[in-house]
């Protein structure tokens, strides 16, 4: 699993067939002391995610693990909403 912050939407009306109404959104990496990386990913929404909300993503053929990502073309998919985290005592993140 990856932290990421969604940076925003993708909208793409000529998809393959499977994807239809999954909801595609551009996630920005995040260091585990939630510095951006520079890179960006393409994730399908699993859990109703929102910009600015900072998320858990898998990547590579764990992405196809999901309920809603089962046998479909997805390379990362977004798992989960965090709500906060720490790193030993100290609270890196809080929502």
């Amino acid at each position: 699993m990856n932290l990421a912050r969604v940076a925003g939407t993708v909208v793409a009306t000529q998809k393959e067939a499977s994807l239809t109404g999954a909801k595609l959104l551009i996630l920005e990496r995040l260091s585990e002391r939630m510095k951006p990386l520079g890179d960006f990913v393409v994730a399908v929404d699993a859990v109703g995610a929102g910009e600015g909300e900072v998320v858990l993503y898998a990547a590579g053929s764990s992405a196809r693990q999901t309920t809603i990502t089962k046998e479909r073309p997805v390379d990362a998919v977004i798992m989960a909403i965090v709500d906060s985290f720490t790193i030993g005592d100290e609270t890196v993140f809080r929502k």
